[in-house]
């Protein structure tokens, strides 16, 4: 196995179905894929850890296919962090530059953001981002990127993610324990958005919703900045307990049915249409006949989706009403993009579309270079577009880090002279 180069990126998706070590590298400028390991998750609860230490051990697992399939070790990472305890907020706050008018520093930003961020919160919330909306100088908005501009007062328009204080160390300790150190989380539904968005859908006003198993994660976009964040507790896996209940079989099976039988939309289905499955939980009267095995049973396929699509629905609803409440409802311009394991159930998109009344389309990743076609699938979204965020704010930093080595050298030039 090789040491690990320095220009590797290791991301981990701590999923509530599938715990995610996702491995590429940068050569010569392009993202290429050096490996993945993905096992079942343990140890979670409602998209949370709920025990460390069968967490720690499924970590470990897909660390290891990790590095025996990408041929390196690693040993840094970026965490992924999404469910219910997910909270957005837009808060507002500028600078007065001086008496007269100057050009405008990175540090002028940052001051400008660190005013706008200096809001009351409670004690236990840990801040994500901070991903400016839109910068106003001197009373003309619009800006997306002031520096080298020229002004008397700087304000920023900010929203700010953040995460539940606990959640966050708890995936932090999980991946410690697993010989992981984390270097930065990021929120899944904006990495997820990172590769499957466009910049025009960014520009027109998208939600991006990210179906995972036992919450939906949100991120609406509007004028090409993150307008809203947020989370409902449904996810994939109710919609399989619901399947369970209901035909009272194992959550198995439930699974297995509602992935090769399953539609959101009673009507696309076939009247007629029936299959045969087994009978888990045989009657009195057959336990008592000669034959233990489990005896086959018909099925309509609309029995199925009949349980689904209230469900489904449910999803729907409180999706409108966390983005009318958030105000964004109406500036969905470009629809909403469906990503996530959940977004793969046949009939999720019509039924989107009649909730939310915008269209609606699935979201796949983009390709990494190298990359196999088994993680061209939307449950990969998040993983990925962690890794390409990753990338981009490696390269957006290492920019900054030029250009104040630049400032710097031209200040103790001019002052030589």
């Amino acid at each position: 196995m090789g040491q690990k180069p320095d220009n590797l990126i290791v991301v981990l998706d701590i999923g509530s179905a599938s715990t995610r070590v996702l491995v590429s590298d940068v050569n010569e400028q392009v993202l290429r894929y050096r490996g993945h390991g993905v096992v079942e998750s343990a140890g979670m609860r409602k998209g949370m850890i709920a025990e460390l230490a069968t967490a720690v051990k499924a970590v470990r697992r897909a660390s290891e296919v990790a590095e025996r399939a990408a041929r390196v070790n690693i040993d840094i990472c970026m965490v992924g962090l999404g469910g219910p305890h997910i909270r957005g907020l837009n808060t507002s706050g500028g600078i007065q530059l001086g008496r007269g008018m100057r050009e405008i520093t990175h540090e002028d930003v940052r001051a400008a953001m660190d005013h706008a961020r200096a809001i009351e919160r409670p004690a236990d919330r840990h801040i994500l981002h901070l991903l400016p909306r839109q910068f106003i100088l001197d009373e003309q908005p619009g800006i997306f990127d002031p520096v080298g501009m020229v002004g008397a007062r700087l304000e920023v328009e900010l929203h700010i993610a953040t995460c539940s204080g606990s959640a966050l160390q708890s995936a932090v300790t999980c991946a410690n324990r697993a010989g992981l150190e984390v270097s930065e989380a990021v929120l899944e539904a904006i990495a997820a958005a990172e590769c499957t968005l466009s910049g025009d859908e960014r520009d027109l006003g998208v939600c991006l919703l990210d179906i995972g198993a036992h919450s939906s994660d949100m991120a609406v976009f509007f004028e090409g900045a993150v307008a809203y964040t947020a989370s409902v507790p449904i996810g994939g896996a109710h919609f399989t307990n619901d399947l369970a209940i209901g035909l009272q079989m194992p959550l198995a099976q439930a699974e297995e049915l509602k992935r090769l039988y399953g539609n959101a939309v009673v009507t696309a289905v076939p009247q007629m249409a029936e299959i045969e499955i087994a009978n888990q939980q045989p009657s009195p009267q057959e336990a008592n006949t000669v034959s233990r095995g489990p005896r086959p049973q018909r099925l309509a396929l609309r029995t199925i989706a009949e349980i689904l699509e209230p469900r489904a629905r449910e999803l729907m609803y409180f999706v409108r009403e966390s983005l009318r409440q958030g105000g964004v409802l109406d500036a969905l311009g470009a629809g909403c993009v469906l990503t996530g394991g959940g977004a793969m159930l046949p009939g999720m998109l019509d039924v989107t579309e009649s909730q939310l009344r915008v269209p609606a389309r699935t979201g796949l990743p983009l390709h990494l270079s190298r990359m196999p076609a088994e993680l061209n699938h939307p449950s990969w979204s998040a993983a990925i577009g962690m890794v390409l965020y990753a990338n981009r704010t490696r390269s957006t930093r290492a920019a900054e880090e030029t250009r104040s080595l630049r400032a710097k050298l031209r200040a103790m030039f001019a002052a030589s002279f």
